[in-house]
């Protein structure tokens, strides 16, 4: 019994008959129009003021349609859904809908909302005064006496004894079919209000062009930051160990610190730059393989590492994405030499073109576990595989006997 009377008048109940209602209150406007246009052509003495309301009515209903055709309609209408209907939100549209098929189904909901929101608005206006007038009728029986349009059979006892079970069996009629109408409006607004195929299709382009730049973000501080504090920790420990012995190495260790951490900060803006409209003044630009290569390995073998380069071609010929791509590729590779070589680790790179691709290739002896070694870590060779794909490359890492290898090969051509 207490679930009947829930679903009857409880709070969502009394949501959605407050949702039937504002569709009644937009059918009055176009009620109206409907008046205007066939009042003047009919006869009262053959269609009554009830009747013509009923005419106006269903005149008015096609225009409605036709205004909700406009494309705010629809986020207006899963608005007032989401709230008093208790539809999830993820299952209806909030953009205005662009395409007819979408506005179509737009105007056919709210044409159903202004109908049947019109209906139970006009029987909550009138069955609650009817009830009341049933229920205290056997208590005020004059009443009968004044007024003619009451039945002749309530002149009898038993009659006027049912009238208040009449006035109950109304508004429980006006309450179900309040209920069941907010119901199937609410079973139907997903269908009608829901994200069309084409919504969905921008959604996931939307996510997917978010999600692009969230990952070029961690990759781009997964190389800038990352290099540089595995290069700022071997310098300070290497210092640390010769403190009292070397203090030229000591000063130069620690210079190449202030290098790095100020090259990193200016990186580190540019990168945040992503997350901006655009780069504002001042801000670094993203460092490339033709103008900071040699910055990088001299910054490198200050961290303790021997590094042998071989540049078969002219890094500043190459196009600039490419450029600044392989800049990220080099940096992560001497990184994992850095962080996996061991002590006394040396590094081999070598750079070249062939065959119309440029190849990157970092080996470093296999001091250590090609495993990373900070908690975090492992993200660097799925960040320089992901660039390669996306330049169109190929990337393989791995142990080549007691050797490390990184091999890169990246076309040359420009890529977006």
């Amino acid at each position: 019994m207490s679930a009947f009377l829930r679903a009857l008048f409880g709070r969502r109940a009394r949501l959605r008959w407050v949702h039937l209602v504002l569709g009644g209150a937009l059918a009055m406007p176009f009620v109206l129009v409907g008046e205007v246009i066939i009042g003047p052509a009919v006869d009262d003495s053959v269609l009554g003021p009830l009747p013509l309301q009923l005419a106006a009515f269903g005149v008015g209903l096609p225009i409605a349609a036709v205004t909700s055709l406009f494309p705010l309609t629809r986020p207006l209408e899963a608005a007032a859904v989401r709230v008093l209907c208790g539809i999830d939100a993820d299952r209806l549209a909030y953009e205005p809908a662009r395409s007819w098929a979408a506005r179509g189904r737009t105007a056919m909901w709210f044409t159903l909302h202004v109908g049947i929101g019109g209906i139970v608005s006009g029987m909550s206006l009138a069955l609650p005064p009817f009830a009341v007038v049933l229920i205290v009728l056997p208590f005020y029986s004059w009443l009968t006496d004044r007024a003619p349009w009451f039945p002749e059979f309530l002149d009898h006892t038993w009659a006027l004894a049912l009238t208040p079970v009449a006035g109950v069996a109304s508004l429980l009629a006006l309450a179900g079919v309040s209920a069941g109408a907010g119901a199937l409006l609410a079973r139907w607004a997903p269908a009608l209000l829901g994200p069309t195929p084409e919504d969905r299709l921008a959604a996931a382009e939307e996510r997917a062009a978010d999600l692009a730049v969230r990952n070029r973000l961690a990759r781009e501080l997964h190389d800038s930051v990352g290099h540089a504090l595995s290069a700022v920790t071997l310098q300070a420990s290497a210092a640390r160990r010769v403190l009292d012995t070397d203090p030229e190495f000591v000063r130069e260790a620690l210079a190449a610190i202030e290098a790095t951490t100020r090259r990193t900060v200016g990186e580190l803006d540019a990168v945040l730059g992503v997350l901006r409209d655009g780069d504002g003044p001042g801000t670094a630009p993203a460092p490339t393989l033709g103008a900071d290569l040699d910055d990088l390995l001299r910054r490198t073998r200050a961290s303790g590492v021997e590094v042998t380069a071989t540049i078969g071609t002219a890094p500043e010929d190459l196009p600039p994405v490419l450029s600044r791509e392989a800049y990220r590729i080099v940096q992560e590779g001497l990184s994992n030499a850095l962080r996996h070589g061991g002590e006394n680790v040396c590094a081999a790179l070598s750079v070249d073109v062939r065959d119309g691709r440029l190849e990157i290739t970092v080996e470093n002896p296999l001091g250590q576990p090609a495993a990373p070694s900070r908690p975090g870590g492992g993200h660097g060779l799925a960040g320089i595989e992901e660039r390669a794909r996306l330049l169109g490359g190929t990337m393989r890492a791995g142990p080549a006997g007691d050797t490390w290898r990184l091999r890169v090969r990246l076309p040359l051509r420009e890529s977006g």
